[in-house]
């Protein structure tokens, strides 16, 4: 059977494809040309070796980024291993309505996992500080900002109960855990079993919790006049729009994501 037939047991045909590209090219250096000519078919025994293994763990359900230790975000190459989530398409989409903001602007990005949000709009001309509960997250993140050659302040803070005083920035950005446990059975198991817990999951009995902090941190951590954007559970759209209002902001837009999922808000706190 061959790779791809493999991975169709776990993958729809066209992911299973995508991620068998994406390791010839990114393990083994062959492009999607090589592998029309069937390069791929003349491996050598050791690199044949390599492919079987890395199979095996894929066949387990394991991410691809996971084991080449690479994900692709924005045009950039992050470095990511189990402890940080995998960077997704949408977050990318949170990522470039940031930037319609202009350069030079101070932004705050919290729970940062790979850094990949961070980095981005550092290399975008951002004066970036970003934050992390988790130790394991901020050495992945700063060893991407130093691959890439951006200038970020990382702190570990924890935004549910935040120490930063005396300090705003014009702009917060998040894409903080906002699954609730009860649609964890609905969820690949290659994400539910690999990837982070703590960068996924909020109780049911309170989803927004870490909106309702990110709210209460902007009153006095946002610049007058400056903007949150958050991406969001798309079940919690109106009820995040709802508490941004009750917490004073104004100008709250809910928008959609490239599949028409009410995915990403922006906000203003008043000047």
């Amino acid at each position: 059977m061959n790779p791809v037939q493999i991975l169709q047991h776990i993958y729809p045909a066209g992911e299973a494809r995508a991620i068998y590209r994406m390791v010839m090219e990114l393990r083994f250096g062959l492009s999607q040309a090589d592998i029309l000519m069937g390069k791929d078919k003349d491996l050598s025994a050791e690199n044949l070796t390599e492919l079987q293994n890395i199979m095996h763990r894929l066949a387990n359900g394991e991410p691809v980024q996971y084991i080449l230790g690479l994900a692709e975000f924005c045009g950039h190459k992050f470095h990511v291993e189990p402890g940080v989530l995998v960077p997704r398409p949408e977050t990318a989409e949170l990522v470039n309505a940031v930037k319609s903001e202009p350069p030079g602007c101070t932004v705050l990005d919290i729970g940062t996992g790979s850094g990949c949000i961070a980095v981005t709009l550092a290399l975008a001309g951002y004066r970036v500080t970003a934050i992390d509960i988790s130790e394991q997250a901020l050495s992945i993140a700063r060893r991407n900002a130093e691959d890439m050659d951006a200038d970020i302040e990382f702190v570990h803070e924890n935004i549910l109960h935040p120490k930063i005083k005396d300090i705003q920035w014009d702009i917060l950005v998040s894409n903080p855990p906002y699954i609730c446990r009860s649609e964890a059975e609905d969820m690949h198991l290659n994400v539910l079993q690999h990837e982070p817990h703590l960068a996924l999951f909020v109780p049911d009995e309170d989803p927004l919790l870490f909106y309702k902090a990110i709210a209460e941190f902007g009153r006095t951590h946002l610049c007058p006049g400056g903007r949150i954007y958050l991406e969001i559970n798309r079940r919690f759209g109106k009820q995040i729009c709802n508490l941004l209002k009750d917490k004073g902001y104004h100008n709250i837009r809910l928008l959609d994501d490239q599949f028409l999922n009410p995915r990403f808000i922006i906000c203003t706190l008043p000047l």
